[in-house]
């Protein structure tokens, strides 16, 4: 440490004078985002970094700082705010290394800012084409960057793994890390263990085979490769877990669709027992009749993976959901702290995966301590603690008929960190009550560059007129994982929820749908301070320290999954990082209203045959961005408002990929001219009609009826 101290001044000595002729010279290589294991393992040395993606490898997200707390928290007040450019879903976490903020935005663009002033030090965008976009189920989203020895590490949407020199923003190196022809993609932020980045990849609703793997941080070179599902039950097997995993697949699963099974986004690392931990996905198929007509648990979709971060062996495995068939993903945060459980210290790991249950692991072994429902979940009683398993209801199962399932696929939980506050012993995680009308497709075929989840989604789409939405859909819960239960919980009215941060000043952060960001006492969720930040936030908060002042930065604009679930915006959802501090006195960020939309149709008769097949072919491939029905959210374009010059030129937007610049890809491969006349006639038939009496009193009846968490049974 001393030897590497020593370089280091002696380099900033060096580099002073030769920047001596610039005006605003950069950080010095040597210094700017110096971190290494050493300095992660001693970060509670230094409370005012944010070093890596959870602050320490156990993703507690637990800030030690106490400078603001219950007694002054009232005074919390912008301290500087960072317009990004971008209109897209934000989520990532900050990091905050001596004196930088690094972060990054929609298609994966990075910044680097002044972590006092805001002042950008530089930019880096990867420049994504913007026709993957339309791989990416949840939006064009990045969760943020890995930091090592003087580089920043940045996985892209098109699946790029890309490291930056981390004072000046300059390529070093880039290696792909997915089949560039195939329907993957990448928003985790990835994690570097032992001079070894990690990531995974996403993909699973269009068809990939799942994996995750190891590269060098020095060269980019592939190290290991760990496939989280086999490509055949006979082999040959990349490695020896596949073979385990083979023996729960049927021999005639639908090995085209590549089955899922994909790593894209949690991972924790314990440098004791030098055990790398890894959330697993959602199947592929969701139908798990289709997929392994013989049966079986079909591993390893759906569970936590232990293993040894040098070579990619597994030590164990856990799995939440066998036999997935509800896109109960694994890869929700995981936190690692030490608990006394029945009277004996254990080293354990704990996760809210999406399926409604909290697991408490012993992370050496694997073994079960705990699993108890911290949300509504109808699919499943309980989970058998003699055999590990859940105990499901057969009324859950979805592959003969449509079958209404809690929860749906955006889970109790999803992405969106949780935090463990070693004061409080608790666990604050941002949970959701919602269903789903899970609809089997009859005669479903794999296709490649579409959705391939065997859902009717034209089936589904008519039912979500009579859907009526839960009073509280979002809330902050406060869970004892020692108790196995809630302690308290905040109620939400939207269906938007935000990552959290718990401090040392016994505060809980959370932004959230309904455009705040507050924060709350972590003993008893009663909120203490409230910022109107005018848009909503699903990204984490973090807290550092600056000159020996506490920051909070959060960044602010929604996207992601509630942009694909009809979460309507009134506002412009222009992204920007906030920070504040005690006293801090700059005025927010104006929000801009939402243009309204003006209706430019050109009539188009049309048969009523022609109306209701390009109502099926719309709510098969068009919905999903632009909204059932027809109506948008806000966060694409409403189709129904379109442009005279779009209607003009629908055949070049919809099959050449007019748009393609703006992220519209042609649907060529998919649709036929007929095709795309019938949904031509289907939207300026809703364009011009309005609004039907039903559609108004199903909107009349949703804004005052909803089904209140009491009538919830499990």
């Amino acid at each position: 440490m001393y030897v590497r101290s020593l370089l280091i001044s002696i380099s900033l000595m060096l580099g002073a004078v030769a920047a001596g002729a610039g005006e605003n010279p950069p950080l010095q290589p040597a210094r700017a985002a110096w971190v290494d294991a050493a300095r992660v393992t001693a970060a509670e040395s230094e409370p005012g970094s944010w070093l890596v993606h959870g602050r320490t490898w156990s993703e507690q997200r637990f800030s030690p700082l106490d400078q603001i707390d219950r007694s002054n928290v009232q005074e919390l007040g912008l301290a500087w705010a960072y317009m990004t450019g971008t209109l897209r879903g934000l989520e990532a976490t900050p990091l905050a290394v001596d004196g930088v903020l690094y972060l990054t935005g929609s298609w994966s663009v990075v910044y680097a800012l002044d972590a006092g002033t805001g002042r950008e030090l530089w930019r880096y965008d990867p420049q994504v084409p913007r026709r993957i976009g339309r791989r990416a189920c949840c939006d064009v989203v990045n969760r943020g960057v890995a930091l090592w020895k003087g580089r920043v590490y940045l996985a892209t949407l098109d699946g790029r793994l890309v490291a930056l020199d981390a004072a000046t923003g300059k390529l070093a190196w880039e290696v792909m890390t997915v089949d560039p022809e195939a329907d993957y993609t990448i928003t985790g932020a990835p994690r570097i263990v032992k001079g070894r980045v990690i990531i995974g990849n996403s993909g699973g609703e269009y068809g990939v085979r799942g994996y995750f793997g190891a590269y060098d941080a020095a060269t980019g070179e592939r190290l290991w490769r760990f496939y989280t599902v086999p490509a055949s039950t006979t082999g040959p097997f990349e490695h020896e877990e596949l073979a385990l995993a083979a023996t729960t697949w049927s021999p005639d699963s639908l090995w085209e669709t590549g089955l899922g099974g994909t790593v894209w986004d949690a991972m924790a690392y314990d440098p004791e027992l030098d055990l790398l931990y890894v959330g697993v996905g959602n199947s592929s198929p969701y139908d798990r009749v289709l997929r392994s007509p013989g049966g079986g648990d079909n591993l390893f979709l759906a569970s936590i993976l232990a293993v040894k971060p040098e070579t990619g062996r597994l030590v164990w495995h856990y799995q939440t959901t066998p036999g997935e068939q509800w896109d109960y993903t694994a890869t929700q945060p995981m936190i690692l702290a030490e608990l006394e459980i029945a009277g004996r210290e254990r080293k354990v790991l704990m996760q809210a995966p999406k399926n409604g249950f909290f697991y408490l692991l012993d992370r050496a072994t694997g073994e079960l301590l705990s699993a108890e429902k911290i949300g509504y979940a109808s699919w499943a009683t309980h989970v058998d603690m003699q055999t590990g398993r859940p105990v499901e209801r057969e009324e859950a199962s979805w592959s003969k008929e449509p079958r209404w399932v809690a929860p749906g696929p955006p889970g109790v939980h999803n992405w969106h960190p949780m935090s463990y506050s070693p004061r409080t012993g608790l666990v604050y995680v941002p949970t959701l009550d919602n269903a789903w009308l899970y609809t089997p497709l009859p005669g479903f075929r794999h296709q490649p560059g579409d959705f391939n989840t065997a859902e009717d989604f034209h089936a589904l789409g008519r039912f979500v007129k009579y859907y009526i939405p839960w009073c509280s859909p979002s809330h902050l819960t406060a869970w004892d994982p020692v108790r196995a239960k809630p302690v308290w919980r905040v109620e939400f009215d939207h269906p938007a929820n935000g990552g959290v941060l718990s401090t040392a000043g016994d505060l809980v952060f959370q932004g959230n749908g309904n455009t705040r960001f507050a924060a709350y006492d972590a003993e008893t969720g009663e909120k203490l301070w409230e910022s109107p930040v005018g848009i909503g936030i699903l990204a984490p908060p973090i807290s550092y320290a600056v000159d020996g002042v506490q920051h909070i930065a959060v960044l602010a604009g929604i996207g992601g999954t509630p942009s694909l679930n009809r979460v309507a915006v009134p506002y412009l959802n222009e992204g920007r990082l906030l920070v504040y501090k005690l006293g801090g006195s700059a005025p927010l960020p104006p929000v801009k209203p939402r243009p309204a939309g003006v209706v430019d149709a050109p009539p188009l008769p049309a048969s009523p045959e022609t109306l209701e097949r390009g109502e099926v072919l719309y709510s098969t491939r068009c919905a999903r961005c632009h909204g059932f029905f027809a109506v948008s959210t806000g966060f694409h374009p409403d189709l129904r408002h379109a442009s005279r010059a779009v209607h003009e030129n629908w055949d070049a937007i919809v099959l050449q990929g007019a748009f393609e610049s703006k992220g519209m890809t042609g649907f060529a491969g998919l649709l036929s001219e007929d095709d795309s006349a019938a949904i031509h006639a289907y939207v300026v038939d809703r364009a011009l009609s309005g609004p039907s009496y039903f559609d108004m009193a199903m909107d009349w009846l949703r804004e005052r009826v909803c089904i209140p968490t009491s009538w919830m049974v499990d």
